[in-house]
């Protein structure tokens, strides 16, 4: 019987949860739109669903996670211009659309290892389903709530919210925003004039000549909208309705809205039981934006180069300071708080070996109150992780048990203060929190698994060269320089690596 309770935010409540099939979760997670590198801002959604990924096998149910890969058609809806992201920066790198996709997509796969999130049962990518997409968009068409202008397609918002409003799922259900709000305070965008209403959203955009990605469609060259990728690929992989959607804050609307929207027009029924959102990170107080300079990359907060930074943070020490506060809660980032983060990390960890060092012996416990009161403390690693993923109820119950493991470690408590049963309990449930759940590794061993997979790596590289096989060898040297990895061959025939 599972006990878990999630905050569903299309119902803004706490619900237990119950997967749709017993035994089995499907989970989609919008991935990143890999137009740049992954920055401070793309480090809470998916350390906070690689955690909930793990509690959720950790209780035996066979989880399929979906993440994809937002490679095209990212047009902002709600900017001053519809601008596909892929294709905008790939000009100004000079580079072709896809080298670009390729080249941000093993960054963000090489910044998720080192925050040791585990990778995604599947990961597509927008355009290897171009042709679901334009499925998707006919159906839409055909039951009458898209129209065509000009070789453009949108998504006639008015009409679906009028006849799927009865059925109790308006648009706006997610957000919360009405309607007639939306179409007072919609901003002008281009092609304004093409839409029945300011609120109706695209569907396929029609590739203006000097637009790079562009696919062949019933209603001529284009490229598909945000959205419908989503609506596309959830489907696909999971089903007309699946158990979790996961994302941002700021995904709610218009993306998730729309998400909902589509779907429910193709499937003939909501697609998502529980929709759970990330609260945003702030940076000292302010929110992260380009217009505020204060952007972090994940590299620059790995390396320590950004003008904000002190010094370099290690992964294990950001992924910790994610998990100290409850995914929902806003999160102000500072160097205070990550040197406060990287110091706590440290005494957990030592306290966590301590733990490890001491020897269970069969003796009862001689300070029964101290014994009961850890035992709760145990107990409500349990209770505070199944009331909505609450980290940091976890951690802080933790840290307060950290002073007993300290003491008796350092004999200033007798070993038998507490129970071997509660001090054997004690090392099975840190262990099971700490590193299978939080996902947190001990920061030697993280750098070792890092040197082991470039050491074998770099033996392969060798092994095509003695064969004389330059392509794969030329391939790993170049696949590794685009992540930030220098593979530097020394004269006296070895190989040195540093990041660049």
């Amino acid at each position: 019987m599972i006990s878990l309770k999630v905050y569903n935010s299309l119902t803004r409540n706490k619900e237990t949860f119950k997967p749709l099939v017993d035994g089995y979760v499907g989970m989609y997670v919008c991935g990143p739109t890999v137009s740049g590198e992954s920055h401070l801002g793309h480090a809470r959604p998916y350390i906070t669903f690689d955690v909930v990924y793990r509690y959720l096998t950790h209780l035996g149910l066979k989880v399929r996670y979906v993440r994809n890969i937002t490679d095209a058609g990212h047009f902002e809806e709600e900017g001053r211009v519809a601008e596909d992201k892929i294709a905008t920066k790939a000009v100004l790198e000079k580079l072709e659309p896809m080298e670009l996709v390729q080249k941000y997509t093993n960054l963000f796969h090489w910044a998720m290892l080192q925050f040791n999130n585990i990778p995604p049962n599947i990961e597509p990518t927008a355009t290897g389903h171009i042709v679901e997409q334009i499925t998707m968009i006919e159906k839409i068409i055909a039951d009458g709530f898209a129209y065509v202008v000009n070789g453009s397609v949108y998504f006639d918002v008015n009409k679906y919210h009028q006849v799927f409003s009865k059925k109790g799922l308006p648009y706006g259900i997610l957000s919360g925003r009405n309607l007639e709000e939306q179409l007072d305070t919609t901003r002008d965008l281009d092609n304004q004039d093409e839409k029945k209403n300011k609120a109706d959203f695209a569907l396929w955009k029609k590739a203006p000549p000097e637009h790079i990605m562009r696919w062949n469609s019933p209603w001529g060259k284009g490229f598909p909208g945000w959205h419908i990728e989503c609506s596309a690929m959830a489907t696909k992989y999971l089903g007309t309705q699946f158990d979790i959607h996961g994302g941002g804050m700021d995904l709610q609307f218009p993306h998730h809205e729309c998400e909902i929207a589509q779907s429910s027009v193709c499937n003939h029924i909501a697609p998502v039981r529980y929709w759970m959102h990330n609260n945003m990170i702030t940076i000292n107080g302010r929110k992260m934006g380009k217009s505020y300079n204060n952007v972090i990359k994940l590299t620059e907060l790995f390396d320590g180069t950004h003008p904000l930074l002190a010094q370099a943070y290690h992964p294990m020490t950001i992924r910790f300071f994610i998990l100290q506060s409850h995914y929902r809660s806003t999160l102000d980032f500072s160097n205070e708080a990550l040197q406060a983060s990287e110091k706590a990390l440290k005494r957990l960890w030592e306290a966590y070996e301590n733990l490890q060092k001491i020897s269970v012996e069969n003796n009862i416990a001689t300070d029964t109150a101290l014994d009961e009161k850890i035992n709760k403390q145990i107990a409500e690693f349990t209770t505070f992780i199944e009331d909505d993923f609450n980290t940091a109820k976890v951690l802080a119950n933790m840290f307060e048990i950290v002073p007993v493991i300290n003491a008796i470690k350092n004999k200033q408590l007798p070993v038998n203060t507490i129970s071997s049963k509660t001090i054997a309990l004690l090392q099975q449930q840190f262990k099971l929190f700490i590193e299978d759940i939080l996902g947190l590794q001990h920061q030697a061993a993280h750098q070792e698994k890092l040197a082991g997979i470039l050491q074998l790596l770099i033996d392969l590289r060798k092994e095509a060269k003695a064969k004389k096989d330059f392509v794969v060898s030329d391939k790993i040297r170049n696949e590794l320089a685009a992540l930030g990895i220098l593979l530097k061959d020394e004269k006296d025939g070895s190989v040195s690596w540093s990041f660049t």
